[in-house]
């Protein structure tokens, strides 16, 4: 897959953490969905409530925290009180998705993968709001400008770069997934799934947003073609026929949200539940 990339003036004498701030603020000017604040200078922030996610993995006390707060907007938000497991599968749904999606999204829009360390990322829990601080770290191809800056690693082509972007994201996410299996009570190739599900589903969900649903589709699929360890499955995209001939692109999840245990009629449309008539019932209204 190529992507046409215009690098900004100011990559030869920007340092990473202001080509990642830059990244970063712009997938959350695209993205209605994301919910994140770019932090420029950690020291000159006021104290936010809420934890990083390093702390998730230390603290049992800020992981159940972290729990109680999605049972907390899950009751706000539907009137339902969800078991403490499907609370646990959806805070870390929110997680994986929102975490991937920083990583992605630099990736698709700019040819580069940031390193997100578990304590540059904190939740506010009473908001589900985001904070990231950019990183130091970073890879990108050897033609690009941020490659001689300090920190910048330059990778030899794009499949490369996909094998960083699968690794960046997995790093990141084996502590978290290792420190909830407990409370979702599910096995590795579940919760890996999941993490592929979500990471698949942010570039799609970037792609749409921009208008360009096809290219993320052909994105996404070079990122993950088969299953790539630890990920048990690739992004298998297929397309449903819908009455008036137009093919409408669908997959299905191999780790569930577990969102069918709060909407019971309202199952998400690449869930392993939803049938692909209900699915271009949908597509279509």
């Amino acid at each position: 897959m190529t992507v046409a990339v215009e690098f900004p003036p100011t990559a030869a004498t920007t340092g990473v953490p202001g080509l990642l701030t830059a990244g970063y603020r712009r997938l959350d000017d695209l993205c209605e969905a994301l919910t994140v604040r770019v932090q420029d200078d950690p020291r000159a922030a006021p104290a936010q409530a809420g934890c990083s996610a390093a702390e998730l993995t230390d603290s049992q006390a800020a992981l159940e925290a972290f729990i109680e707060a999605e049972a907390a907007r899950i009751h706000d938000r539907h009137g339902h009180t969800p078991r403490r497991d499907v609370a646990a599968s959806r805070a870390l749904h929110d997680y994986a998705w929102s975490v991937g999606l920083l990583m992605s999204g630099v990736w698709y829009l700019e040819q580069r993968v940031p390193r997100i360390r578990p304590e540059d990322v904190r939740l506010d829990l009473a908001s589900g709001t985001y904070t990231i601080t950019p990183g130091s770290d970073l890879a990108c191809l050897p033609d690009d400008p941020a490659a001689a800056l300090p920190g910048a690693l330059p990778l030899a082509g794009e499949e490369a770069l996909h094998a960083a972007l699968r690794s960046a994201v997995a790093d990141h996410m084996r502590p978290l997934l290792t420190a909830l299996a407990p409370y979702v009570r599910r096995g590795p190739r579940t919760l890996w799934g999941m993490v592929g599900d979500d990471l698949v589903s942010g570039i799609w969900y970037l792609g749409r947003t921009l208008g360009r649903e096809a290219a993320a589709i052909r994105a996404a699929t070079a990122l993950l073609p088969s299953p790539k360890a630890p990920f048990p499955g690739g992004a298998d995209f297929r397309h449903l026929t819908g009455g008036d001939g137009r093919h409408h692109p669908t997959r299905t999840r191999i780790g569930c949200c577990l969102y069918y245990t709060i909407r019971p009629a309202e199952a998400c449309a690449t869930c392993p539940r939803t049938c692909d008539a209900e699915r271009l019932r949908r597509l279509e209204a």
